[in-house]
């Protein structure tokens, strides 16, 4: 995941620095960032009156061709004479967060294989929307290929920040850098091969991301899941000749007290997914490797909360296996005891990913006694019906000021909730006489799948994400590029690094 030769985790990602008042020596291609409705930005006039370039008539003339300032649109100028050989005109849409993180990643899409951009940015721009943009470059630079010829260009090396004047704003550029790292860890992490990829090895990211970010690590290998109680994460990984896994990371804030809020996050970590015995076809099975999403998110999370100065104590939880047929697969009408002791019969073994989240909320509740508990999972496909794809993921809660908390980051983050219901009167249709509940039924698919995990999050403030619909990206749009997406860990970082994630719940 790191460029050869470094023993970090963490990928190579562009630089982003923010330069007060206008370079001297800039880059060999500036980008000007056009509002829909400020037009130009005044430092950039100036820069083009330094470049010899009369901006306004070059703006003029990309219209004129088609060109407008809607967010991430481009058009690039050659120069003929001088240092500067290019530039480039990036729409920056209403000026929004969320716009001028596209706008980011249009930049850095368009500086592959270059060393240096230099990018105008308008005076006096939020930090909401600067840091934003920091994301957008981040995000926008993410690749991943294991072809031998014509890899590709790299990403962009440095990209330099200005708006003319002379304020330091590099902080917020930081951190707008780190929440876009944990988006590309988290993709990266999901788009990797499951013949690569399987809970060892996602186990031992696990471990590296700990030992770089100072967190704690525990893993629960088959013997001792088994020792412990965990039937869950044990039936739908025993079809594997690869084992499954329990990750468990620790990440506490310097100064804690017992007073500090206590967050568990569970993530599910479907290193492939087959569908068991219950198989599904060919095309059902594209792209499930991606099918840890939630887990990845969960280890990306963790790995920023120290550099983001989160003030919460927070443990995530990844439930790793392997859900494969063979002779030792767990079987439709098995009945599976959980962590705790409550019982599942099966009824789908393609339903597995709730089975191995249940032993993680299980655990949480009975071991740890967090103050809030999020799982987070590519959990249904039901849930693309619902809210279609790449709009919105959706949401269960049993707390209000939790769903409203997750709904805020995920406005800001990029990420999107849609609060789905919860109704009881559901329950019957995952209720049977031979266990305390069966893991799939035929009634609404999303629904039903957040009751039955509802039952093991205790009289916890719960919250379920079900990511499946934001999950994979069908093309390179804004800062997505084409496949996995990594959703979910831009989104948490948010909820847990703003000033007061766990307000008003409880």
């Amino acid at each position: 995941m790191a460029r050869r030769g470094s023993s970090s985790p963490f990928p190579s990602l562009p630089v982003v620095a923010w330069q007060p008042g206008l370079p001297v020596h800039g880059s060999s291609t500036w980008v000007v960032v056009v509002g829909e409705q400020d037009g130009l930005p005044a430092a950039a006039k100036e820069a083009g009156g330094r470049l010899g370039v009369d901006l306004d008539r070059l703006l003029e003339v990309q219209r004129a061709t088609g060109f407008t300032p809607s967010a991430g649109a481009t058009a690039a100028y050659p120069l003929l004479t001088g240092e500067v050989t290019e530039i480039l005109l990036v729409g920056a849409g209403d000026g929004s967060a969320n716009d001028l993180r596209h706008a980011g990643a249009a930049i850095a899409r368009f500086g592959r294989g270059k060393d240096e951009l230099t990018t105008v940015v308008a005076e006096g721009i939020d930090d909401a929307a600067l840091q934003a943009f920091a994301e957008g470059v981040v995000l926008g630079s993410f690749s991943y290929t294991q072809k031998t010829v014509d890899a590709g260009k790299p990403a962009v090396g440095t990209v330099t920040l200005t708006d003319g004047s002379a304020d330091k704003r590099q902080p917020v550029i930081d951190r707008g850098v780190v929440i876009g790292r944990t988006g590309w860890l988290a993709r990266q992490l999901a788009i990797t091969p499951s013949n690569e990829k399987d809970p060892s090895w996602l186990a031992a990211r696990a471990t590296e991301v700990a030992a770089a970010t100072g967190l704690e690590v525990t893993v629960w290998d088959e013997k001792k899941l088994a020792a412990d109680g965990f039937g869950g994460i044990l039936a739908v990984g025993q079809g594997s000749t690869r084992p499954p896994r329990l990750i468990r990371l620790d990440y506490v804030p310097k100064g804690a007290t017992k007073k500090t809020p206590y967050v568990v996050l569970v993530g599910k970590g479907i290193t492939y997914d087959t569908g068991g015995l219950s198989l599904k076809p060919r095309e059902g099975m594209v792209s499930m490797k991606r099918d840890m999403t939630g887990g990845g998110s969960v280890i990306a999370t963790l790995s920023a909360l120290r550099d983001l100065g989160a003030n919460v104590r927070v443990t995530g939880l990844v439930c790793a296996a392997e859900n494969m047929p063979s002779g030792t697969a767990y079987r439709p009408d098995d009945v599976i005891r959980h962590f705790g002791g409550r019982t599942t019969e099966v009824k789908n073994t393609d339903a597995e990913g709730r089975l191995v989240l249940a032993d993680g909320l299980a655990y949480a509740v009975q071991e740890l006694k967090p103050d809030v508990l999020v799982d987070i999972a590519t959990l249904t496909g039901a849930i693309k019906v619902s809210l279609g794809a790449m709009l919105y993921g959706g949401m269960f809660a049993t707390d209000d000021a939790l769903a409203d908390n997750l709904a805020d980051a995920g406005r800001v983050s990029g990420e999107e909730l849609w609060r789905m219901p919860l109704p009881a009167e559901y329950e019957d249709l995952i209720s049977t006489p031979i266990a305390d509940s069966v893991n799939s039924s035929k009634g609404p698919g999303s629904i039903t799948a957040a009751l039955f995990l509802k039952a093991f999050a205790g009289d916890l403030p719960w919250a379920h994400l079900d990511l499946s619909s934001i999950a994979e990206s069908p093309a390179d749009r804004f800062e997505y590029s084409v496949g996995a997406t990594g959703a979910g860990a831009r989104l948490l970082s948010t909820w847990l690094a703003s000033e007061t994630p766990t307000s008003g719940i409880g």
